[in-house]
């Protein structure tokens, strides 16, 4: 076979392979929906939650999501920003502002999941050196 058919039947595998596993998450995400919505009220949604009964709602975990999203973004958005125009515009063209560019697109290009997984490992290789500031380091800059 030359190399434009192969190239053609690879890419029909990887587009049934991705139109399967689309399949499947609509299918998990359509029957959560139809079986999770009905129970779904303005009550649920804005009381508190119950430790030892039933019939709590998620009011406080809403507003503790929401406020934690607001406060991130408030610090993160201007810090990003200054940042980014510090590097475009003023910053010199050197070894550490390079390396500086570099750590950004790497940070970029690498999704929180990761670095939150990571996290535990660091703990743990950490932990007899007390790192303390380069947990806090982690949560706060690079988990942001």
């Amino acid at each position: 076979m030359n190399t434009k058919k192969v190239n053609k039947l690879a890419l029909g595998v990887i587009k049934l392979i991705a139109g399967i596993v689309v399949l499947i998450l609509a299918f998990l995400i359509g029957r959560n929906l139809l079986n999770g919505l009905p129970h779904v009220s303005w009550h649920f949604l804005t009381t508190p939650s119950r430790s030892f009964t039933a019939g709590g709602g998620i009011g406080i975990q809403l507003f503790n999501s929401f406020y934690l999203l607001v406060l991130t973004l408030l610090i993160s958005f201007p810090l990003s920003l200054g940042a980014g125009i510090y590097l475009a515009e003023y910053a010199p063209k050197n070894r550490v502002t390079e390396t500086v560019r570099m750590a950004i697109e790497v940070l970029s290009s690498l999704p929180s999941v990761v670095s939150a997984l990571c996290g535990p490992i660091q703990d743990g290789l950490f932990d007899h050196l007390r790192c303390d500031r380069l947990n806090i380091f982690q949560l706060t800059v690079i988990d942001a």
